[in-house]
């Protein structure tokens, strides 16, 4: 074990950060306004009493971001978390599915499961998970019967007062950080160099998500608007809904 020098955090985050900003601003660029209207619930909009188009499209499309960049960040995440663990217990991205993490500690072996935080997952994703544990302890006790194996479902963020659930162990937030590194305060340390550049590349998605607002806006209005400008709420739901669409 190494202990975890804050400048090779620090160097990793502006090095990679560009990734997660370009990936958000990729994401909102190829994003079409008829598969966001496809995967959100119109009825929820009308249940809020929504009444311009402008209003219902920045509804549509903040909700589709928002789910986006989680999804985003939790990879990029799950990428820091494997770089500070390698340099703290030599670990490795691991090969085997559904296995993000593997190092040795104390003469066993640790598989991990990165997860942004703890509410991740339904009843079917956490038996698949635990499923992936299963498979994943087999796969390396093949080769080393004797081998000790525990496993892991590590949250970037977040708290599990009760981390022991019997097949795997879960680490939240601090417990987590601490985990993978050995250093109780990384998780806070990590907050300030990941505001790297963060204003600078705001902007230019601020500029691309306007943009696009616009652009949706327009077409919606065309779209789904009738001649007095009111939302035509029953093409909405046919092109959400219906046979036909």
């Amino acid at each position: 074990m190494k202990k975890l020098n804050l400048d090779d955090v620090y160097w990793y985050v502006e090095n990679n950060i560009g990734t997660f900003h370009s990936k958000r601003i990729e994401s909102l660029n190829s994003l079409k306004l008829k598969q966001v209207i496809k995967r959100k619930n119109p009825y929820l909009f009308k249940a809020k009493y929504v009444l311009t188009a402008e209003q219902l499209v920045k509804g549509l499309v903040d909700a589709h971001i928002s789910s986006n960049e989680e999804t985003i960040f939790g990879d990029w995440l799950e990428g820091l978390a494997i770089f500070i663990n390698e340099k703290v217990y030599g670990g490795w991205k691991s090969g085997i599915p559904g296995i993000d993490l593997e190092f040795n500690k104390n003469n066993i072996r640790y598989i991990v499961t990165i997860k942004s935080g703890p509410n991740w997952g339904n009843s079917r994703q956490i038996a698949k998970m635990k499923d992936d544990f299963r498979q994943a302890i087999r796969t390396l006790r093949t080769s080393n019967s004797q081998l000790h194996v525990i496993a892991i479902n590590g949250c970037c963020y977040g708290k599990d007062h009760n981390p022991d659930k019997g097949d795997y162990f879960k680490y939240c937030g601090q417990k987590f950080w601490e985990f993978i590194s050995d250093n109780k305060e990384l998780y806070t340390e990590i907050i300030e160099p990941l505001g790297y550049k963060a204003k600078e590349r705001n902007d230019e998605f601020i500029t691309s998500y306007s943009n696009m607002l616009n652009r949706f806006t327009n077409e919606f209005f065309r779209e789904f608007c009738n001649a007095t400008g009111e939302i035509d709420w029953n093409k909405l739901v046919q092109f959400n809904s219906g046979y036909s669409e």
